[in-house]
């Protein structure tokens, strides 16, 4: 995961932008890297909630004593922010779930272990406090409130009010599973950024898991991918699947509109409508020049299903319980290395994604794909790196989930 930080930087490595295709070079060139796909990384949230009433409001302060010196300094500004014993950065969002961004691997089997452990860590931290981590996608309890105080936070929650309730309950009620990927070789880029979004649909409804709000069902058996998408859409609707995703991406990333800006003092409020290439361009008065530095953050507000940061960051699969993350996160991988039959299966399902958040696997035809991608992923655990025991432990999970979500309701 690449670390963007909360405070604007001064330096003559942060060079100003003045002309849109240079912007666009830089974010072709940086969010797309090539290479042999080789790693894989995984973010893991969790809402936090009190151990003896989960529907009671959760405080900073006791977050703050619970994460003590691993707290993020968005938590506590003087915090040393030291990372988990196996590495892994703590973060935490703005209703107070905290995020677990493991280094990436070569072998799932290492990810597991290094993740299982710095995950049992911070559950004894919270534990230690009368919190735990919640098993839901998202808060099935709570409406909706900031934990956190930062300019960002405050920005966003301001920007997203006129659009409705989802802006705010995607930033302080939900939490979600990213599996980190590599972008490939030159001529595989296509490919693999079209399976990375075709995919979408079925395993969000494969693995959906947060059919509650406010202590009822809703309806919908991905109650956070609905919140998620109904937030902004201009940032969190998927992108064009392109023959040239590099340049098709650097261009959504230029024409969204700024969600806040950085600045000396507690005010990041963005003009309203106000895109990154109108900054460039000199449109609007915002006291500066933009950087590579205000890029680069720039494209931490934009929150697609897929987002590329260098490596093709998969946002759609809801939090899973437990260890149950590392389903998902084989299948994704097993997957990627059949990507053009992954592209010929998904197909017919490639644009349903409100009806993978409605329905899951009670929709025919995304039961039908979800089926088919099990079959051709559990085959190909082998590229997965995941022990025997491992992939069946895998194999077991994501047979019970196509059981389970075919019957559900």
């Amino acid at each position: 995961m690449t670390i963007l930080r909360d405070t604007p930087i001064d330096g003559p490595e942060f060079r100003p932008l003045r002309e849109r295709v240079e912007a666009e070079a830089y974010v072709a060139s940086v969010c797309f890297k090539h290479g042999p796909p080789r790693l894989t990384g995984v973010e893991l949230e969790w809402t936090v909630h009190h151990a003896g009433d989960p529907a009671r409001r959760l405080s900073a302060e006791l977050l703050r004593q619970a994460l003590g010196d691993h707290a993020p300094r968005t938590l506590n500004p003087d915090s040393p922010q030291i990372s988990l014993p196996g590495g892994s950065p703590l973060t935490a969002e703005p209703g107070g779930q905290v995020e677990i961004s493991a280094q990436p691997e070569d072998s799932l089997t290492d990810l597991h272990a290094t993740v299982s452990a710095d995950t049992e860590y911070l559950a004894g931290l919270l534990a230690a406090r009368g919190l735990t981590m919640g098993e839901s996608a998202m808060d099935p309890y709570r409406t909706p409130a900031r934990v956190l105080e930062t300019p960002r936070y405050l920005a966003m929650e301001k920007a997203f009010e006129p659009l409705g309730s989802h802006g705010i309950t995607m930033m302080c009620n939900t939490a979600g599973f990213q599996v980190c990927v590599d972008a490939g070789e030159r001529q595989d880029l296509a490919v693999r950024w079209r399976a990375a979004h075709v995919l979408g649909p079925p395993l969000s409804a494969l693995f959906a898991n947060s059919p509650q709000m406010l202590g009822r069902r809703t309806g919908w058996v991905s109650n956070r991918l609905h919140t998620v998408l109904g937030t902004d859409p201009v940032r969190t609707y998927p992108s064009e699947t392109t023959d040239d995703p590099a340049t098709s991406w650097a261009r959504r990333v230029l024409d969204t509109p700024l969600l806040c800006v950085r600045r000396d003092g507690g005010c990041w409020d963005a003009p309203s409508g106000v895109t990154f290439a109108d900054w460039v361009a000199g449109a609007v008065d915002l006291g500066r020049q933009p950087t590579v530095a205000d890029l680069e953050y720039h494209i931490s507000t934009l929150f697609p299903p897929v987002r590329a940061q260098g490596y093709l960051e998969i946002r759609y699969i809801d939090a899973q319980p437990g260890g149950d993350w590392l389903a998902p996160a084989a299948l994704v991988v097993a997957l990627f290395s059949e990507a053009d039959k992954v592209i010929d299966i998904c197909e017919p399902v490639a644009n349903d994604w409100l009806t993978a958040a409605r329905a899951g696997l009670g929709d025919p035809a995304l039961a039908r794909v979800a089926a088919s991608l099990a079959e051709l992923g559990t085959s190909a655990l082998g590229a997965t790196g995941l022990t025997p025991e491992l992939a069946r432990r895998v194999t077991g999970d994501i047979d019970r989930r196509l059981h389970d979500g075919r019957n559900q309701g």
